[in-house]
């Protein structure tokens, strides 16, 4: 069997995804009516919609007599069907681009094997043996259009492609994806090993010297009529669409180019038949025009296929002045002239052609090459910094903290070449205000951060520092530098540690303070805070800024460090850390509380332990807001800091609540229920409520699928969510005796306050643990005497159904906390039924009939794909419909009531035919009136 053969099978052997819910198509088997539906401005169903449903149609496995499933029957309905899904693929006029943005991979390989069929290509024999000169027109058409969708499929495979965010779980539909992304992947498999035939295909397609032609659908009738009917008409006779050999050409060096692109990876010489062939497509686009019917190709794209080929295959006859500046820069690093790519980046300081986000690549990759081993290259390294650095400022962007940190030893030759390379970025003629105001601006800051005078002489003597500061500015600038009186000359030796960092002079406390409130480089804060000390020894420098905020149980033990300078040091780091993480700027976050965690490990084993915990929280806050929103799970090793966290017995140790609640939540998140049910120590669940919280949600989880008398551990859950949603009365005796009630009070006597159960629910993202939580709350709000309409919940019945002390439970805190968490839920995941469901139900009860019809019908969209499949019946119970019926009743939607109705197991006649009065009822009124 052919592989063309295999890919038939397989396609015909799958149903195609999105299958009818009616029988329109039934209408459309006559071809009047086809046509008269796609002549249509914007035809609904779409074309491509035909297709799917016409192919789903044919596909469809028969039953016989003994219940076994059969092959499609080749009858005359399905050879109807499949010719119907041909003539809608020929009114789109055999686009791929169009067929391919909307059809699956097994839909469109079942179309074009059907192509392929009816255009009598003889089964069972290869493409790559066939030639194409002396086969009809539409069968060598026909075999270019496979070949070609197998080439562009194997290419669009390789690309990156980001996984669509999961609905809410149903079975049926993930054993259909499943079932297609199986498919695809087998029919994916044969096209890749077919693939070198079908280079070869394309490669003799063009040769071809004869316009070919496609099927219209015309043409596809005459082939489908019998031999006698045909008038004449043969199939070596040129009928059909007519597609020029430019235009065929065109369309296959693109194809063939992509193909070759992407094989380039594994063989670099194979870029040059890449190049080779997007070239003589543009040859080809300028021949034939850009507005050709039949030619259609992304010319963006192309020109962006035609720039990487210069720069990875560089033409042999091209000269370097013809090159564009990233293949000159390419070509540059793979021979290793670096000095070139520096000259270019100098002269691409004045034209600023060169995206910035390319010359940083640059520098990632010289800088990857130093550190494995390549001392030569630190010079150059700065090199290229500096020519960053000097674009950014003339754009008006901040200094690297790279410049930062080479620039931190200057040297005679480092400050004559950042000077050459300010001095060759700006042409002083034609400059504008602001670009010399930011040259300006950085020579100045440059100088002022120097501590040897020798090197600011050099900069304030130069040609272009004196064109561009006015005589009053560079006098007070060079006096200031005069009266400084440096303690450490930076040109001694290299800084190598945290504790080596200089102390230069300050220019005044005012200054220095305002630069320690904007920085977040940990080295650049020691560094003024030595300066302010040596000023001054009597402020508190921790206290600078209102905004530094420091947990009260860390700040007792910060502010008792005997040196001011350190008390001040660690104080700020931690703050400073903290408002990071606060606002997600983790990577700063992480570097400050590095540096604080260096600095107390030599003196203070208790503040130590406090700055791995925190490190710890922004590691989960890290992973949670990064590759966690993925699915990604986390690394074993943070898992097991958790784990560490929790079990750990210091005494004296400070810790916040935070973290605690952040471990248990992180375990029930990634579902580490094995360890919160089976490995938790058995004194963390006395000491730490957070871990007998998650401990009973873990266990509770395990146990949903056993029997209701195995489920223990939800009547300890219960229990303990009870007690937190207690109230304790207080009384007063008055002075007649009498004993009044004074107010009623949170209970102390569960393991935390409401409020924290709600703050530790709300860090919860895992499905399951949301739907126990979500049910719980619902029984509790269920169980009260006074309660009208229930709301319904999953699992709802795990739950014991009273409690004895009813009058103990403050149930206004339990509705505050329903409609709270139900409002968290469809946060995480609007698409969740089963919590749409709960939402609707609480407006229910709380008579907001038009927000309980909203939810409701949003409930029944999102599981039947917006009403396009049937609701499930474990969704929209008789409950359910007569609550809708209600809502649409007190809402005077009489014609929706009498359809409501008929929804329900046992049709309610009576109800329908008074709601259809009440509307006659109001129709005759409102004419009155």
């Amino acid at each position: 069997m052919s592989a063309e053969a295999a890919d038939r099978e397989a396609a015909t052997s799958s149903r195609p995804c999105t299958p009818p819910q009616t029988c329109w198509f039934e209408f459309l088997l006559e071809e009047s009516l086809l046509e008269k539906h796609l002549r249509k401005p914007c035809p609904d169903p779409a074309p491509v919609q035909l297709i799917v449903q016409f192919l789903e149609q044919a596909s469809k496995p028969s039953v016989n007599e003994q219940n076994q499933v059969q092959p499609p029957p080749d009858n005359k309905r399905n050879r109807i069907l499949k010719l119907l899904a041909l003539k809608v693929a020929a009114h789109l006029k055999w686009d791929l681009d169009i067929l391919e943005k909307s059809l699956s991979v097994p839909v469109l390989n079942m179309l074009l094997n059907e192509l392929l069929c009816i255009s009598k290509v003889p089964p069972g024999t290869k493409h790559v043996d066939m030639d194409l000169a002396t086969l009809p027109a539409t069968t060598a058409m026909a075999i270019l259009l496979y070949n070609r969708w197998a080439i562009r499929t194997i290419v669009q495979s390789s690309f990156p492609v980001k996984q669509a965010k999961p609905g809410p779980p149903q079975l049926s539909v993930m054993n259909q994806m499943q079932q297609e992304k199986e498919l695809t992947e087998n029919i994916l498999k044969v096209l890749k090993e077919q693939a070198s035939d079908s280079i070869l295909v394309l490669e003799a397609a063009l040769t071809l010297n004869k316009d070919l032609y496609v099927h219209t659908m015309r043409t596809l009738d005459l082939l489908a009529m019998e031999p006698g009917v045909v008038n004449g008409e043969t199939e070596s006779s040129p009928a059909g669409l007519k597609i020029k050999t430019e235009e065929m050409q065109c369309q296959v060096c693109y194809d063939l180019g992509t193909a070759y692109f992407q094989q380039g990876s594994a063989n670099s010489a194979i870029y040059e038949k890449a190049r080779e062939k997007f070239f003589r497509t543009k040859e080809l686009i300028s021949e034939i025009g850009s507005l050709s019917l039949h030619c259609t190709i992304d010319e963006k794209r192309l020109a962006g296929y035609c720039q990487a080929c210069n720069v990875l295959v560089p033409s042999s006859d091209s000269t370097s002045q013809q090159l564009t500046p990233y293949s000159q820069v390419h070509i540059c690093l793979r021979s290793g002239n670096y000095q070139e790519v520096i000259k270019i980046f100098i002269e691409d300081n004045l034209t600023f052609s060169l995206p910035v986000q390319f010359r940083q690549s640059v520098l990632r990759e010289l800088f990857q090459k130093a550190q494995q081993g390549s001392e030569a290259l630190d010079e150059i390294c700065f090199k290229v910094c500096a020519c960053n650095t000097v674009r950014d400022i003339l754009e008006g962007r901040t200094i690297s903290v790279q410049f930062n940190q080479l620039f931190l030893t200057p040297n005679k030759e480092k400050i004559d070449f950042l000077l050459e390379v300010c001095s060759r970025s700006i042409n002083l003629e034609k400059a504008s205000d602001s670009l010399k105001g930011n040259m300006a601006a950085f020579l100045k800051n440059v100088c002022l951060g120097l501590e040897d005078l020798q090197y600011v002489f050099m900069i304030s003597s130069h040609e272009l520092f004196i064109t561009l500061l006015k005589d009053e500015e560079r006098k007070l600038l060079i006096d200031q530098m005069r009266k400084r009186c440096p303690r450490v000359n930076l040109c001694i030796k290299p800084v190598t540690s945290f504790y080596d960092i200089p102390a230069s002079a300050s220019v005044n406390i005012g200054q220095l303070e305002h630069q320690l409130i904007l920085s977040v480089d940990p080295w650049r804060i020691r560094q003024i805070l030595i300066e302010l000390h040596g000023m001054t020894s009597e402020r508190q420098f921790w206290t600078v800024s209102n905004k530094w905020e420091v947990p009260s149980v860390y700040s007792g033990v910060i502010l008792g460090i005997k040196d001011s300078l350190t008390r001040d040091l660690v104080y700020i780091l931690m703050a400073k850390g903290l408002h990071c993480s606060t606002v997600k700027d983790f990577s700063h976050a992480k570097q400050l509380f590095a540096a604080c965690l260096e600095l107390v490990t030599e003196f203070s084993p208790k503040l130590r332990q406090v700055m791995l915990n925190e490190m710890l929280l922004l590691d989960i806050h890290t992973h949670e807001a990064g590759t966690g929103q993925s699915g990604e799970r986390p690394p074993s090793d943070l898992i097991s800091r958790v784990r560490g966290y929790l079990e750990m017995r210091l005494p004296d140790i400070p810790l916040r609540q935070v973290i605690a609640e952040e471990c248990v939540a992180f375990m029930l998140n990634w579902r580490e229920n094995e360890y919160l049910t089976l490995q938790v120590p058995a004194f963390l669940l006395q000491s730490n409520p957070y871990v007998k919280l998650g401990q009973l949600l873990a266990a509770t989880c395990k146990e949903l699928p056993g029997p209701k008398e195995s489920r223990r551990t939800a009547k300890d859950l219960w229990e303990v969510v009870v007690q937190i949603c207690s109230v304790s009365s207080q009384h007063k005796r008055g002075s007649d005796g009498r004993v009044s009630l004074i107010k009623q009070r949170e209970s102390t006597l569960g393991i935390m306050y409401r409020s924290e159960l709600l703050s530790f629910i709300k860090k919860l993202r895992e499905p399951l643990v949301l739907t126990i939580i979500l049910s719980l709350f619902v029984k509790l709000h269920n169980v009260r005497e006074d309660i009208v309409n229930d709301i319904t919940a999953e699992h709802i019945s795990i739950w014991p159904s009273s409690i004895p002390n009813l009058q103990s439970v403050d149930f206004e805190a339990v509705a505050i906390t329903v409609k709270e968490l139900v409002r968290y839920a469809l946060a995480i995941n609007p698409g969740n039924h089963s919590w749409l469901l709960i939402q609707a139900d609480s407006y229910f009860a709380t008579n907001q009939y038009s927000a309980a019809l909203h939810y409701y019908l949003q409930a029944g969209a999102v599981c039947s794909d917006f009403f396009n499949k049937t609701v499930p019946p474990d969704v929209y119970t008789d409950q359910v419909i007569k609550r809708m019926i209600k809502c649409c009743s007190l809402l005077n939607c009489h014609t929706q009531v009498a359809i409501l109705c008929q929804f329900l197991r046992e049709i309610d006649y009576k109800t329908a035919f008074k709601s259809l009065q009440e509307q006659n009822r109001s129709k005759l009124s409102a004419r009155q009136n």
